[in-house]
């Protein structure tokens, strides 16, 4: 019996592999070990600095949690991007359904609108800019932190196929930036800078453009703010950031697999006060005060 078992999962996997094959017929297929990949045409050294990275960072929650999604990753250039998504706005990693991960292979308006000039930035903050996102021909530009935003969403696989209840919508973004942050802290401590800069710099600008701010703001009007709202969606996103940077400073990796039990266990939704008090004794005082010192 277990042989047959083995035998039909095989086969399973075969029958998914040509389908997605022929789903993606008009990409390039790129060798990966652990994942499905495929690209834009001309796109392969994309391809070579996104994929190790989100392999890495694959192994590295698995050992955590002892789970590992299914996730297929596309690397798309602009023409190719709504053959294969709905979404919107070029440049923003996401997911087509809960296992293809869609990133962009080129620098793009939506990247470059984060940017202001640096002639109108402290010098402080410019030279911090400059050192976290320039590029090897000089050029300023933010797809250091864009590509280490696919691992943000890497992190979207794990709760949606592990099962989480995640409690609240803003929690699964939170969730994943808890993810990001300790993967880039213990594996690639340089790129904490490309990470952070730029959310600090969002915070640091204040909220007075923003027409929604607080956690209820976003819980409501979760998919008006992410579609209609861009820059506003950014702010609530650098917020999650850094509280992340916090949480993991306080707890470190340890907290992960605490989250993840956490979540996996508490399947009934339960309400603000309940919430906070759950968050802290089950995995950290720390998480708990997100909601508690968040503010309108």
């Amino acid at each position: 019996m277990k042989k047959i078992i083995i035998l039909f999962s095989i086969h399973l996997i075969l029958l998914c592999t040509s389908a997605n094959a022929q789903r993606f017929q008009k990409l390039t297929p790129f060798t990966s070990e652990t994942i499905q990949v495929y690209h834009s045409a001309g796109q392969e050294n994309r391809a070579k600095q996104i994929i190790p990275r989100v392999e890495k960072a694959m192994a590295y929650h698995q050992q955590l949690v002892d789970f590992k999604p299914e996730v297929i990753v596309l690397i798309l250039t602009k023409a190719d991007w709504s053959s294969y998504t709905n979404f919107p706005v070029y440049g923003m990693p996401h997911y087509s359904d809960d296992k293809t991960l869609i990133v962009a292979a080129e620098d793009n308006v939506f990247w470059q609108s984060f940017l202001p000039p640096l002639e109108q930035l402290p010098a402080d903050l410019r030279k911090k800019v400059e050192q976290a996102y320039s590029m090897p021909d000089g050029r300023i530009s933010m797809q250091p932190f864009f590509d280490l935003l696919a691992l943000h969403e890497l992190g979207h696989a794990f709760h949606f196929q592990g099962g989480l209840q995640m409690q609240r919508k803003w929690m699964g973004e939170l969730f994943c930036n808890i993810l990001l942050h300790a993967y880039v802290a213990e594996n690639e401590p340089e790129q904490l800078a490309a990470l952070t800069v730029f959310p600090n710099m969002v915070i640091g600008n204040g909220t007075s453009e923003y027409q929604f701010t607080s956690l209820r703001d976003i819980e409501e009007r979760y998919e008006e703010i992410g579609m209609q709202h861009a820059k506003n969606y950014g702010w609530f996103q650098s917020r999650w950031h850094a509280a992340a940077k916090d949480i993991y400073d306080a707890a470190g990796e340890k907290i992960i697999p605490k989250l993840w039990t956490a979540f996996k266990n508490q399947q009934e939704k339960l309400n603000d006060e309940a919430l906070i008090m759950y968050l802290e004794s089950a995995v950290h005082k720390s998480l708990a005060d997100v909601m508690r010192n968040w503010g309108d």
